[in-house]
């Protein structure tokens, strides 16, 4: 069997769970079943029942890979919505309609929403907790940046309007100079 697939899930460094024949190394461990979960299964545990880790032979070596943990950055997120766009393109997924390449592809991207349905109430409620907080910290300083946007558009409009007012004074003076001039000429040829 051959490395698994490209996935848009980011998973943990593999590890060699056993050679062909050896019993399993002493640092891993074999993936448990959702029946073994203690009363309070922790998040790695959780994520292994919704998306089992990855196994897969090579040179007669087992490794599993299990999907991380890790809570992702925005620079993270950047770079999976790149990938995820570039995948789609690759895979020529319909932009519209059903279908099943595109729905694939966001399902691995969106797997929070099918793993809140599984965690604890405790577990989605401090994770929900963490994203709204997030999201009024984010609307918070869309509201400041908006307001900022305003007081300079504000600021570029009086100094529009000023410079408008000394272009028609200059306007003003000139035309009344150049009449000037014109009369002046008039009178000197009389």
């Amino acid at each position: 069997m051959a490395a698994p697939p490209e996935s848009l899930l980011r998973y943990c460094p593999p590890v060699l769970v056993s050679r062909r024949g050896d019993r399993p190394s002493a640092g891993a461990q074999a993936p448990r079943s959702p029946a073994s979960f203690s009363s309070t299964p922790q998040p790695q545990e959780l994520l292994n029942a919704i998306l089992p880790p990855r196994e897969w032979e090579e040179a007669q070596k087992l490794w599993v890979q299990e999907v991380s943990t890790a809570p992702s950055t925005r620079r993270d997120v950047v770079q999976l919505q790149e990938q995820l766009d570039r995948q789609l393109q690759q895979r020529q997924a319909r932009e519209t309609g059903l279908c099943p390449v595109r729905r694939e592809l966001y399902t691995q991207c969106f797997v929070c929403d099918s793993m809140c349905d599984s965690m604890s109430d405790s577990m989605c409620d401090s994770v929900s907790d963490s994203v709204c907080d997030s999201i009024a910290e984010l609307e918070e300083e869309k509201e400041a940046l908006e307001k900022q946007v305003s007081e300079e558009k504000a600021k570029c409009e009086a100094i529009e309007r000023q410079e408008t007012e000394r272009r028609e004074i200059e306007e003003k003076k000139h035309s009344e100079e150049v009449l000037f001039l014109k009369r002046t000429n008039q009178q000197l040829k009389s």
